[in-house]
C-alpha cells in the first residue's frame, strides 16, 4: 500500500503541463479580491501560502487528469514549473488543509459571478415571453462519514451529503447562480435566496408543493413554470381555449385555477396546463397568462428542464468532481465553486459545455501529449460533429 501511495504522488513536470485556464482564473481572482474582504490571516507577514497560490493549486487538481488527492497536489507544488506558473512555493499538507478555514467562499462566488457575465449570449436568446429562462434544481454530492456537518438522514447507516443548488441559464446552458448547503438544506429556502426581480424560472415538482411560494414569486416579479404533484388539489375557475400549435405540443387542457383544498392554504389565481406525455399527464402551473406565454410554450419550456440534470452529470462524471480535497463546510463550498468556475472557463474556451471527448483533448494538452494546434483542431472537429448531430 505504501509503495502504491508513493507511485501516485511521484509526478514529473511533463505530467503537469499548463493551459491558460489557471492564468485567466488568477486574473479574475485578483479582481474579485478588490470586492471581497479577505481574512486578516492572509496579510500576516509570517504566512507563506498565499490565497491565489492555494486556489490555483486547488483548481489544478480539478483540471489536471494526473493529480487527484491533496497529497498529490502538495507533491506537485515542489516541481519547479508548478512553482513558476501555479503557486510560488512548495505547499505542505498542513498549510493546504488549514487554508480552507480562513478562506471565505464569497471570494469564489464573486469570481463565478464575473464569469457568468462574460459568457456570450446567443443571438435571439430571449426565450418565450421575452424573458431569460432559468432552470432551478439541486443535486447531492456524497460526503465522507467524518464530514459530520453534512449528516442529514439515516437509511440503515449514517449518510452525509453536500447539496448544490443551481440556477442554469437555459439559453447559454451554463450555471447562472449557485448556493451550497449541507444535504438537509431546503431547496425552496435556497431558491428564495437566488431569485431576482425579472427572472423567469422552470422548476420540478418539489418546488410546486408550497402554494404560498407562488405568491412570493409573483410579488417579487418572477415568472415561473413549475410542475405540480399528481395529488395536487386543483379548483378550476375558467377553461381556456387551445390552438393547433398547443395541441401539437401535446397540451390537452389549459385553465385558470386556484390550488389547495383549504382557504388558508389556497393559492392565488394561476394557470395550469395539462400535457400528455408517453407515460403520464403533466400538470404545469404558471403565473403568466396565455397572451404572454402560450400553453404550447409552457410545455416546451418544461421539456427542457432536463438540461440541468445533464449539467449535474457533467460536473460529477466528466469533470470528475467526486473526490473531496477539503472536508469542512467552507472547503466543500470552495471545491464546488471551483468546479463551477472550471466549467465556465472551459465553456469560454470551447464555446460550449465540453463533452467527454473534448475534455480528453484538453487533458492531453495539459499532459503535453497534444500541441495547442492539435487541441484547437480537435475542438473544432468536435464542435462540427455536434452541429451535424443536431441537424440530424
Amino acid at each position: 500500500m505504501a509503495r502504491t501511495a508513493a507511485l501516485q504522488i511521484e509526478l514529473t513536470e511533463r505530467d503537469l503541463s499548463r493551459w491558460r485556464l489557471v492564468q485567466d482564473f488568477q486574473q479574475r481572482l485578483a479582481q474579485a479580491a478588490d470586492a471581497v474582504e479577505l481574512h486578516p490571516s492572509w496579510a500576516h507577514p509570517q504566512r507563506r501560502l498565499q490565497c491565489a497560490d492555494y486556489l490555483s493549486l486547488f483548481l489544478l487538481g480539478l483540471l489536471n487528469p494526473v493529480v487527484r488527492t491533496m497529497r498529490g497536489l502538495c507533491a506537485a507544488s515542489r516541481l519547479e514549473r508548478v512553482q513558476q506558473e501555479i503557486c510560488s512555493r512548495p505547499v505542505s499538507l498542513g498549510s493546504f488543509s488549514e487554508a480552507q478555514a480562513v478562506l471565505d467562499p464569497a471570494l469564489l462566488a464573486e469570481v463565478f459571478t464575473q464569469l457568468t457575465r462574460e459568457l456570450p449570449r446567443p443571438e435571439g436568446s430571449a426565450g418565450p415571453a421575452g424573458r431569460t429562462w432559468l432552470i432551478q434544481d439541486s443535486s447531492l454530492f456524497d460526503a465522507l462519514p467524518r464530514m459530520y456537518w453534512a449528516l442529514w438522514r439515516r437509511q440503515g447507516q449514517a449518510q452525509s451529503q453536500v447539496r448544490l443548488h443551481l440556477s442554469l441559464d437555459l439559453a447559454q446552458n451554463a450555471p447562472a447562480r449557485a448556493h451550497i448547503t449541507p444535504g438537509k438544506g431546503c431547496e425552496r429556502a435556497a431558491w428564495r435566496t437566488q431569485w431576482q426581480r425579472g427572472d423567469a424560472y422552470i422548476g420540478d415538482r418539489y418546488y410546486g408543493e408550497d402554494y404560498h411560494l407562488f405568491g412570493e414569486l409573483e410579488d417579487a416579479g418572477v415568472a415561473f413554470v413549475v410542475r405540480l404533484r399528481d395529488e395536487a388539489v386543483i379548483q378550476v375557475e375558467e377553461e381556456l381555449p387551445l390552438s393547433e400549435a398547443d395541441r401539437q405540443a401535446r397540451v390537452i387542457r389549459s385553465a385558470w385555477v386556484r390550488l389547495g383544498c383549504k382557504a388558508r392554504c389556497r393559492s392565488r389565481r394561476l394557470r395550469v396546463v395539462w400535457v400528455q406525455t408517453a407515460k403520464e399527464v403533466l400538470r404545469l402551473v404558471t403565473n403568466l397568462g396565455p397572451e404572454a406565454l402560450a400553453a404550447g410554450d409552457v410545455a416546451r419550456l418544461y421539456q427542457q428542464r432536463w438540461q440541468v440534470e445533464l449539467f449535474f452529470r457533467w460536473v460529477k462524471c466528466i469533470l470528475g468532481c467526486r473526490h473531496w480535497l477539503a472536508e469542512s463546510p467552507q472547503g466543500a463550498a470552495i471545491e464546488l465553486y471551483l468546479a463551477l468556475i472550471a466549467a465556465l472557463l472551459l465553456q469560454l474556451y470551447t464555446g460550449q459545455a465540453p463533452n467527454r471527448r473534448m475534455l480528453e483533448l484538453i487533458q492531453f494538452y495539459l499532459l503535453g501529449v497534444a500541441s495547442l494546434d492539435e487541441l484547437e483542431r480537435g475542438l473544432d472537429a468536435e464542435r462540427a460533429r455536434g452541429a451535424r448531430r443536431k441537424k440530424t
